[in-house]
């Protein structure tokens, strides 16, 4: 019997079966993107693999084999003397490569050898990567979505977060993108993640999801930060039902004081984001707005931003799905119990549309 054994496709129950999934890649093309919930115990590092590569196609396929061989068996062993000591007799690891090829097959032919009853995956990471480009980049189904709308500081994405607790599908694009979706949203200590590692988080939630119930998902445009939405996503969600919640601009200027409170303990940051909206306002606006900030005037800053910036940009999509709109809930307030609130009220509502159906 062969030390290991072929898994066809990374669907997720299929990953679930295992006790570890191992990417044997280097740390860079790990980085870039890998399986969600995978380990990296690269075989070769980023040096080596550039050095082994660089011999192969220069010098000599011998010399870059037998070099190779001899860097990916000490970093197995390092492996089994560091990460892989406690693992017990019983386990059960699957491992990929870049193609399924040389370096997964090296790991599961030492570890075999073990004892262990390791599985590679078919195609490697390519496998992966080709099946979250068909069910996001290709057309497909829409996605049963229902879309959580409102305009800027309606506390939408704390919302969403809420509603799990009552039992509601979500999905929050904003956290798998580590950006709060407008010039003032990215994180200084969070950066946002590859595009391809975004479009591996979003198939990886949505493939674990009950696709008979509706998943709610925050109203985003076209691109989050620097990520772009996969053309289904974005189809699906322009093609949902909306509920929509509003709150007054003095409640939503407080809150955003609170959600961006980075941005505004941070005052070069605040002022560059200021600066980005120069190409779309007068100069009288901009400079305002900088006065604003140097003032610490927070919340004049963040009503005058939505009155001239954020609302009108929201008023005009919401003109265009209009008649998508399922419910309107107007936020008590936007601290945690009014959030809260309004969460427990959707959510209800959303109970209610899956019982009529």
């Amino acid at each position: 019997m062969s030390a290991f054994e072929k898994l066809q496709k990374p669907e997720r129950a299929a990953l679930d079966e295992f006790d570890a999934v191992i990417d044997v890649r280097s740390p860079s093309e790990y980085q870039a993107d890998h399986i969600p919930g995978a380990i990296n115990l690269p075989v070769l590092t980023d040096a080596e693999r550039a050095e082994v590569g660089t011999i192969y196609v220069q010098d000599s396929r011998f010399k870059a084999r037998r070099l190779g061989a001899a860097y990916v068996s000490k970093n197995i062993g390092k492996h089994l003397l560091e990460k892989l000591a406690s693992k017990p007799r019983d386990f059960r690891p699957l491992m990929y490569c870049w193609r399924g090829g040389m370096r997964s097959n090296s790991m599961a032919t030492i570890l075999g050898a073990i004892g262990w009853r390791g599985s590679v995956l078919e195609g490697g990471y390519q496998t992966w990567r080709r099946m979250v480009v068909s069910e996001l980049r290709e057309p497909g189904p829409s996605f049963n979505f229902i879309v959580l709308d409102g305009q800027t500081g309606s506390g939408k994405t704390r919302i969403l977060e809420l509603l799990s607790q009552h039992g509601i599908q979500s999905l929050d694009l904003e956290g798998l993108a580590n950006h709060r979706g407008s010039v003032f949203g990215g994180f200084e200590d969070r950066p946002q993640p590859t595009q391809k590692m975004f479009e591996s988080l979003v198939w990886d939630e949505l493939s674990q999801v009950d696709p008979a119930r509706p998943v709610v998902v925050e109203a985003e445009s076209s691109l989050i930060g620097r990520i772009s939405l996969p053309e289904r996503l974005m189809q699906s969600m322009k093609v949902a039902k909306c509920i929509e919640v509003t709150a007054t601009v003095a409640k939503r200027a407080r809150f955003l004081c609170t959600a961006y409170s980075d941005i505004i303990a941070c005052p070069e940051r605040l002022t560059c984001a200021i600066e980005r909206l120069r190409p779309f306002h007068s100069r009288n606006h901009v400079e305002n707005w900088l006065k604003l900030a140097e003032a610490a005037e927070f919340e004049t800053l963040a009503g005058e931003l939505m009155l001239h910036h954020y609302d009108p940009l929201y008023n005009k999509q919401r003109e265009k799905h209009r008649e998508a709109r399922l419910a309107e809930f107007v936020a008590p307030d936007l601290d945690l119990d009014g959030l809260s609130s309004t969460a427990a009220h959707v959510a209800d509502f959303i109970g209610k549309i899956r019982a009529s159906h």
